[in-house]
C-alpha cells in the first residue's frame, strides 16, 4: 500500500503555486539605505530593477573602469589619473557627498546615485567572475576606483564611513603607545613626537598591509603592524580587496546557474567581451563637424587624420583601385560617420574603382552602398537609416581579415614587422613610441597602442589645449571609435576647441 506524504505537492496543483515562493527564500533586506557615499559592496542588492537599467548602469561603470585601466597602462601618476577620471565620474557614475544636500543621506537624489553605484558593481561582478584573469583585472581596477573615491572624500564623511566598518583591527591603548613611543617614532617616517602621543593607532596582522611593510613605513612587533591613523587607507583597501576577492570566488561558483536565463546571459557576455575595450555607440553629434561639409574630393587630404585601420584601407584602395567586401563595408560606414552623403559616397567609390565599367559598378557595388545608408533594404534598415560606423570593439572581434583582405585592426591583425613598417610609412618614426606599441600589442592592449600613436602625433596640440584650458580632461579620454579619432585629430590639428569651429566648412575643402 502506498503511503501518502502530506508534505508532497500534488502534481495537479503545482501550476497554482507562486513560482517565487517555490524557488526563492524571502530576502531579509529588500530596500537598502546608503548612509555613506563609499561602499565596500559586502551586501548584494535584492530589489528589482528594469532590464534596461541593468545593462545601462553596467555600461556606465565599465566606461569608468576602462579609463582607469587605460591610465594605468599609460603610466599616469595617481594625480593625473584623478584629474582625468574625475570629470568622467561626474558624467557617468556621479556620487555626491551627504553635505551636498540639506536632507543629507536621506535625499532621494543621493540614494538613487548610490543605488546605481551599488547595482552596477554587482552586475559587473557577475560579468567578470568567470575566469581568473577577469577576476584579477576587475579587482585591480575596482580597487583603484575605490582608492580614488576614498582619497577625494571629505575628512568627516570618510571618518564616519571608516567608523561604520567592522574591520579586523584593534585600537592601540595609550599605555602601549607610551611604551612603544620611541619605536613607533623611529619606524614611521615623517612622524613627529606629538603625532605618536596624540594620534590614533591601530594593530593589524602584518599580512594585512603588505604595501606598508614593503616600504618600511610602519613598526612591526609580534606579527602585528602598528598603523597610524593617517595610513588607515591601507587597512581599508586591504579589507576591500579581501572581501571583493572572496565575493568573486563565490560568484564564480554560482555563475553556471545563470546560463539558463536567456535575458541576462547575452548582456553579461557582452559586458565581459567589452572589458578588453569598451564598446562605443556613436551619435551623429559625436562625429559631425558643425558647419563642415565633406565631399568626395575631400577624402584624400582628410586621410591624414584617419586612424591606422582606415588609413590602411584608404592606402590599399588607392594602390589597388579596389577593396574586398568587408573592407568596403568598414570604410563606407566610417565615411558615412564623417558626414559624407550617400551621393558623394557613390561618387567616391566610382572614382576609386577605375578598372571597371559603369555597368559593372552599378550591378555589383551600387546597391550595397545604398543599403549601408538605409536607402534600400528592409523596413528595419530604412528606419534605422542604415548601419552605424564600426567601433574599435567591433573591428577587433568580428570578421578577422583573410588572405588578400585589408579590413580589421592593424594593431591586432598585422605582424609586428608589418605593423612597424606601416607606422613608419604614416610618419611614426620615434623609437620609444614604436617600442611602446610593440609592448602594447604583445600584451593585447590594442586600443592603448592606437591611443599611444595618437598622443605622439598630436603631442604639441594636446599640450596647447591643456595649457589654454580650452579642452577638459573628458575631451581627451581614451579613444574607442575610429570616427572619434578622426574628429579629435581634425579639431586639434586645425586649432579648434571643441565643436565651436566656425571656419570648418572652408577648412574642409583645403
Amino acid at each position: 500500500m502506498i503511503r501518502n506524504d502530506s508534505a508532497r505537492i500534488d502534481p495537479k496543483r503545482r501550476a497554482t503555486i507562486d513560482y517565487k515562493k517555490k524557488q526563492f527564500a524571502t530576502p531579509s533586506y529588500q530596500q537598502q539605505n546608503y548612509p555613506h557615499r563609499l561602499n565596500l559592496y559586502h551586501v548584494p542588492p535584492t530589489t528589482e530593477i528594469r532590464l534596461e537599467d541593468f545593462e545601462q548602469w553596467a555600461i556606465d561603470r565599465l566606461r569608468i573602469l576602462a579609463e582607469i585601466e587605460a591610465c594605468s597602462f599609460r603610466n599616469k601618476t595617481p594625480a593625473e589619473t584623478t584629474e582625468h577620471v574625475k570629470p568622467l565620474l561626474d558624467k557617468w557614475l556621479r556620487l555626491d557627498a551627504n553635505s551636498s544636500s540639506p536632507q543629507g543621506c536621506a535625499d532621494t537624489r543621493l540614494q538613487d546615485q548610490r543605488r546605481k553605484d551599488h547595482y552596477s558593481h554587482f552586475i559587473l561582478r557577475l560579468a567578470f567572475s568567470s575566469t581568473e584573469d577577469l577576476r584579477r583585472r576587475f579587482t585591480r581596477v575596482e580597487g583603484s576606483l575605490f582608492r580614488l573615491r576614498f582619497q577625494t572624500e571629505n575628512a568627516r564623511e570618510r571618518q564616519d564611513f571608516v567608523s561604520s566598518l567592522s574591520l579586523d583591527w584593534e585600537a592601540v591603548s595609550d599605555r602601549e603607545k607610551r611604551t612603544l613611543a620611541q619605536d613607533l617614532l623611529n619606524a614611521t617616517p615623517n612622524l613627529k613626537k606629538s603625532d605618536v602621543e596624540d594620534g590614533g593607532w591601530f594593530k593589524v596582522d602584518f599580512e594585512t598591509v603588505p604595501e606598508l611593510v614593503e616600504t618600511r613605513r610602519i613598526f612591526v612587533k609580534g606579527g602585528k603592524a602598528y598603523v597610524p591613523s593617517k595610513e588607515q587607507m591601507s587597512i581599508v583597501m586591504a579589507g576591500f580587496h579581501a572581501r571583493l576577492e572572496q565575493g568573486l570566488e563565490l560568484t564564480a561558483r554560482a555563475l553556471p546557474r545563470l546560463d539558463e536565463d536567456d535575458r541576462l546571459s547575452p548582456i553579461l557576455n557582452h559586458l565581459s567581451n567589452n572589458f578588453a575595450i569598451p564598446d562605443s555607440s556613436l551619435a551623429d553629434s559625436d562625429t559631425a563637424l558643425s558647419g563642415a561639409t565633406i565631399h568626395a574630393s575631400s577624402i584624400d587630404p582628410l586621410s591624414a587624420h584617419f586612424p591606422l585601420c582606415m588609413r590602411n584601407l584608404h592606402m590599399t584602395l588607392r594602390k589597388n583601385n579596389h577593396l574586398k567586401h568587408f573592407g568596403r563595408l568598414q570604410y563606407t560606414l566610417f565615411l558615412k560617420g564623417l558626414g559624407l552623403t550617400m551621393e558623394d559616397c557613390l561618387i567616391f567609390w566610382r572614382q576609386s574603382f577605375k578598372l571597371i565599367t559603369d555597368e559593372t559598378f552599378n550591378k555589383e557595388y551600387r546597391y550595397n552602398i545604398r543599403h549601408n545608408y538605409g536607402d534600400v533594404g528592409g523596413d528595419a534598415v530604412r528606419r534605422g537609416r542604415g548601419y552605424s560606423p564600426f567601433s574599435c570593439q567591433k573591428i577587433l572581434t568580428e570578421h578577422p581579415p583573410g588572405s588578400g583582405e585589408s579590413h580589421g585592426c592593424p594593431y591586432r591583425h598585422f605582424s609586428v614587422d608589418n605593423l612597424t613598417s606601416l607606422l613608419q610609412v604614416t610618419g611614426v618614426s620615434d623609437r620609444d613610441v614604436l617600442r611602446g606599441v610593440k609592448e602594447d600589442v604583445e600584451k593585447k592592449r590594442f586600443h592603448i597602442a592606437c591611443n599611444r600613436v595618437f598622443e605622439w602625433t598630436h603631442k604639441n596640440e594636446i599640450r596647447q589645449v591643456k595649457d589654454d584650458g580650452t579642452w577638459k580632461a573628458a575631451d581627451l579620454d581614451t579613444i574607442v571609435h575610429p570616427n572619434t579619432y578622426f574628429k579629435r585629430s581634425y579639431l586639434l590639428k586645425r586649432g579648434l576647441a571643441g565643436d565651436s569651429g566656425q571656419s570648418q566648412a572652408d577648412n574642409m575643402e583645403t
